[in-house]
């Protein structure tokens, strides 16, 4: 007969064999993480708002931790080969990826998405989230979004609107306006926010949605005249723009940044992560680029960014069911 001690031993024993080594090595993974350099992947091109934001993190992270923090860009296809290169990677905390709108945007906009954004990469903190404005060529007769309305109504049919691509926030936020104003415009797709904004300031092209990191410059200098921000809050960049809610109640988007792993990195590489990319926002040299950027930090626990997302994803869903837009 065994005893009912001797059987506990054995047990106890078999499960220490079983699950012993799995954590003893993910801790020892996270104790010494990071041991070698880090890839960064942004699934855009290089400049603008999302390489300035992250070549900004990768230098702090790099100066905390002591390793390399790289930048590379993977740009295509709304975002989802870059996506995919670190759903695919290894989980690690070796590969890092900087989320977006257009995570949450394809999760609904993109029935062809070869992967679960969900499933395949957790959650590791927010970074940033920048109003869109609605900016149009100075010579229209209009000063307000109510004016818009309702020029747009008497106009029907005349008014384009520019953005950086189908399916993009800028793009959807577009469509939502219209919806929700009840009120008529083309939408005319560029690559990316210049050719765009050129072409509403040259008079081809009546308005756009655009992000106000990209647009500011050119409002200050009077080559675009705001009418709204999409926050329900005035941005500190243009505090003069009124929210567009303020017209349209319940109208509400952005852009948001945060960063993300492949699924099953080990939990303590995530807080890690977590911890110093909260004390990077913090940072008061990081802290200033962001408010001229005309960005409003996003900080909490990798819990928190999760929920963030959740939260997005179905913001976007309603958005793109509202305003009848899929990817073809």
């Amino acid at each position: 007969m065994i005893s009912r001690r001797t059987l506990f031993r054995s047990t106890a024993g078999a499960g220490l064999a079983l699950f012993g080594p799995q954590r003893t090595t993910s801790a020892n993974a996270a104790a010494s993480y990071p041991s070698q350099s880090v890839r960064w992947i942004v699934p855009y091109s290089a400049g603008g708002a999302t390489d300035v934001l992250s070549r900004l993190i990768c230098q702090y992270l790099q100066d905390r931790l002591g390793q390399p923090f790289i930048v590379e860009n993977k740009p295509g296809a709304g975002s989802n080969i870059g996506t995919q290169d670190v759903i695919n990677a290894p989980a690690d905390g070796y590969t890092l990826l900087l989320t977006s709108t257009a995570n949450a945007i394809n999760a609904s906009f993109d029935p062809t998405l070869p992967y679960d954004f969900a499933k395949g990469i957790v959650p590791v903190a927010g970074l940033a989230r920048i109003p869109l404005v609605l900016v149009i060529n100075n010579e229209l007769p209009i000063h307000s979004i109510a004016e818009f309305i309702a020029y747009a109504k008497a106009n029907p049919g005349r008014m384009s609107i520019a953005s950086s691509g189908i399916g993009t926030s800028l793009h959807l936020s577009g469509e939502l306006f219209k919806a929700m104003a009840g009120i008529q415009f083309t939408h005319i797709p560029y690559r990316g926010s210049a050719p765009g904004l050129a072409d509403v300031m040259s008079g081809h092209i009546q308005g756009m949605f655009d992000n106000v990191t990209s647009s500011f410059e050119f409002v200050k200098s009077g080559r675009l005249r705001a009418l709204g921000v999409t926050t329900t809050e005035r941005s500190e960049t243009m505090p003069e723009v009124p929210p567009i809610s303020d017209t349209l109640p319940g109208f509400e988007t952005s852009s948001f940044y945060g960063v993300g792993a492949p699924h099953d990195t080990p939990q303590p590489i995530v807080d890690l992560l977590n911890k110093e990319i909260n004390a990077a926002i913090a940072d008061p040299v990081i802290k200033s680029r962001l408010s001229e950027l005309g960005a409003i930090a996003i900080t909490g626990d990798a819990r928190q960014f999760a929920a963030m997302l959740q939260l997005e994803t179905e913001r976007w869903r309603k958005v793109v069911e509202l305003s009848g837009q899929k990817k073809e």
